[in-house]
């Protein structure tokens, strides 16, 4: 894992890739529809697999992804947040169903958001900031004191990584390396059951977005776990992973992203605020996106249609603001990077994510339901 690289050319290869793996990003899912929050809301008002199926098609590439990198050398799991030690299973479940109800009040996550954005959505660009804001101040504001004091208290602490292969061989006393193999070779042939049972509705978007997304969550931990990786620092003689938020490996997460992103525009003449990976890929989903609906001729400026829809947005950005940091991560961050680790964590907060979307999703079924009747 060792790389030539001084620290400096590290950074902004990371930066750079970073920015590149999001503009694929943004036009991949500006082109295909790829949306969690779009494929919960298919299947839930008419049945509509499709969608629902890229999404496991991008979980089933990524792990397979994942686990090979690993495998090869390219990525020390071990220190990425999915195999963290401890497992804050309160805040994973709730923080999930709070994000999982606000991405349906604010028509689609993070990601969507700056996808829309891209593709002229003024109704994305507030719901951004708004998400921005309100998981700053979650992190380090007045939104915090809750999930410091009632919901983060409520963790394991791990004599193992998180992910499940190791849980299962604490439990079994079977080797962890081959459990983990045996959950993605379940994970697949499960997957491709349901693959092809759905195979009449999948359209080629529908693979390409699902196979792409996954290969793009493997791209991000190939570049911070391995070309951003330095052996030893000669700053601090320590092993470093360059141009990430978290010095640790990261791939595709939005919701602290935001944050951040926000941070470095507040401070951009302190010399201590600066790039990261994390913040590179969301603007190229902005960018990207940008690109793929001119070109596709569907760029087109989108404003709130009344007050009560501004509210439902406002509150809805809130909410993942506030969800997406409690758990630690979004419905692509946990949704998909984490799920494709076979992280526990990431496992309890996409059950909170679709308990929430579904539940905010018949609420407003019943909504609709009242006015028409």
């Amino acid at each position: 894992m060792v790389t030539p690289l001084s620290p400096a050319l590290a950074t902004q290869l990371v930066l750079w890739g970073g920015l590149a793996i999001g503009a694929v990003l943004g036009a991949l899912a500006q082109a295909t529809r790829f949306c969690t929050m779009g494929a919960l809301a298919d299947w839930f008002a008419f049945g509509g697999r499709a969608r629902l199926m890229m999404w496991l098609l991008a979980v089933m590439v990524a792990a397979t992804g994942s686990l090979a990198l690993a495998a090869f050398g390219w990525l020390d799991p071990t220190r990425t947040l999915p195999w963290a030690s401890r497992l804050p299973w309160l805040s994973c479940l709730v923080g999930g169903a709070i994000f999982g109800a606000g991405m349906v009040l604010a028509s689609g996550c993070p990601q969507r958001n700056l996808v829309r954005a891209g593709a002229g959505s003024l109704k994305a660009v507030v719901t951004l900031v708004v998400t921005a804001l309100a998981a700053q101040m979650t992190l380090r504001g007045v939104l915090g004191a809750a999930r410091v004091r009632w919901l983060d208290p409520a963790a394991l602490q791990l004599a193992t990584p998180q992910d499940l292969g190791s849980l299962l061989a604490a439990l079994t006393g079977g080797q962890a390396g081959a459990l983990r193999w045996a959950l993605l070779a379940l994970l697949l042939a499960t997957g491709a059951v349901l693959l092809w049972r759905a195979r009449a509705s999948l359209q080629w978007g529908d693979w390409l977005g699902g196979a792409g997304v996954g290969l793009l969550v493997t791209a991000g931990w190939a570049l911070t776990g391995h070309l951003g990786y330095l052996a030893e620092n000669p700053d601090t003689l320590e092993p470093a992973w360059m141009g990430t938020y978290s010095h640790r490996p990261e791939s595709l997460s939005f919701v602290a992203p935001l944050a951040q992103g926000l941070d470095l525009l507040t401070l951009w003449t302190d010399n201590n605020a600066a790039a990261s990976f994390g913040m590179l890929v969301a603007l190229g989903v902005l960018l990207g996106s940008a690109v793929s609906a001119r070109w596709r001729g569907e760029f087109h400026v989108e404003a709130y249609t009344g007050a009560a829809d501004l509210v439902r947005h406002l509150v809805g950005a809130v909410m993942m603001g506030f969800g997406g940091v409690t758990a630690l991560g979004c419905s692509i961050g946990q949704g998909i990077t984490g799920l494709a680790m076979l992280s526990a964590g990431s496992v309890l907060a996409v059950a909170g994510i679709v308990a929430g979307a579904l539940g905010a999703l018949q609420l407003q079924a019943r909504q609709l339901e009242r006015q028409a009747a």
